[in-house]
């Protein structure tokens, strides 16, 4: 016994440690990292540099408009350098920009919160599928998640859309989205006298 339990150690020490550290992923708006909360603490935690990490970012994005919302994956290596991968805005937030609305539906089956036509489902597909995660999608498969994406936001999808109607539309949705707004801010005021 006393053999196999000295060639045993003797084994791990051969064996390189292995590194069992997760990827972090978070969303950081494009030209916009900054060291402070939230993304400075996630990085020092990991013994990434945040100040060139946030310059090499914020390089990077410097071509999309400030302020979007970019998913990033940031791989930590034993050396304390990291790989950055930077994928296209989420799905919700370009279908949102598609149709011209701040937010999405608060009661997704019963109610439209914008409208998009085909081909704007189709040229963001053709966005999302230079994703990594998308790369074994067909064109077809992410029409169809889409779809799906639009539904649970509320948004429509036509063939055509005219101007003046949709933008009638829209005026009716905003009168809409006040109405829920007050209805919530009613709806916390009440519960916080209660907890009072």
């Amino acid at each position: 016994m006393s053999k196999a339990a000295g060639r045993l150690k003797t084994l791990k020490k051969v064996v390189d440690k292995v590194d069992h550290s997760s990827k972090l992923r978070t969303n950081i708006p494009a030209g916009m990292a900054v060291a402070g909360p939230p993304l400075g603490p996630m990085l020092g935690q990991r013994g990434i540099n945040i100040a060139a990490f946030c310059k090499d970012f914020n390089e990077r994005t410097k071509d999309y408009k400030e302020g979007i919302p970019l998913p990033c994956r940031v791989a930590v290596t034993s050396d304390r350098s990291y790989e950055l991968t930077i994928h296209a805005p989420p799905s919700t937030f370009l279908l949102k920009q598609a149709a011209g609305i701040q937010r999405g539906a608060m009661y997704p089956g019963k109610e439209t919160a914008g409208k998009i036509t085909r081909k704007h489902l189709f040229e963001i597909a053709q966005i999302k599928l230079k994703d990594p995660p998308n790369a074994l999608l067909t064109l077809q498969q992410m029409c169809n998640s889409l779809v799906g994406v639009a539904r649970t936001c509320g948004i429509e999808i036509v063939n055509e859309l005219d101007a003046a109607e949709y933008q009638q539309f829209l005026e009716e949705r905003r009168q809409v989205v006040e109405e829920q707004r007050r209805e919530l801010q009613e709806k916390r005021e009440a519960k916080m006298l209660r907890m009072a």
